[in-house]
C-alpha cells in the first residue's frame, strides 16, 4: 500500500511517502508496522493525537480496515482562520 505524508510529518521524515508492503488489516496495524523501522517513525507515530488520517482519500481512524492496494495518508489536523 502507498502511505503519504503531509506538513511536517513529510518534513520530519524528509520524504514524501513510502511504500508498505506488509499484511496489515487496519490502519493501527500500518502505524505499529511504521514505528517498528524506529527513529523518526517511531517518534511520530508514537503518539497520534496530533496526528489525522484518511484511507483512499476519505477521513478514517486507527479501526479502519485497509486492503493492499489502498493509498493511506497521515496529516496534522487541520485549522482555518
Amino acid at each position: 500500500m502507498r502511505v503519504l505524508y503531509f506538513a511536517w510529518v513529510r518534513t520530519h521524515l524528509e520524504r514524501p511517502s513510502d511504500t508498505v508492503q506488509t499484511p496489515c488489516a487496519t490502519v493501527q496495524d500500518v502505524v505499529s508496522h511504521l514505528k517498528s523501522r524506529g527513529g523518526k517513525y517511531c517518534e511520530i507515530f508514537s503518539d497520534f493525537k496530533g496526528l489525522r488520517v484518511a484511507v483512499n482519500q476519505e477521513f478514517a481512524d486507527l479501526t479502519t480496515t485497509v486492503k493492499p492496494s489502498d493509498e493511506i495518508a497521515f496529516f496534522p489536523p487541520v485549522t482555518g482562520g
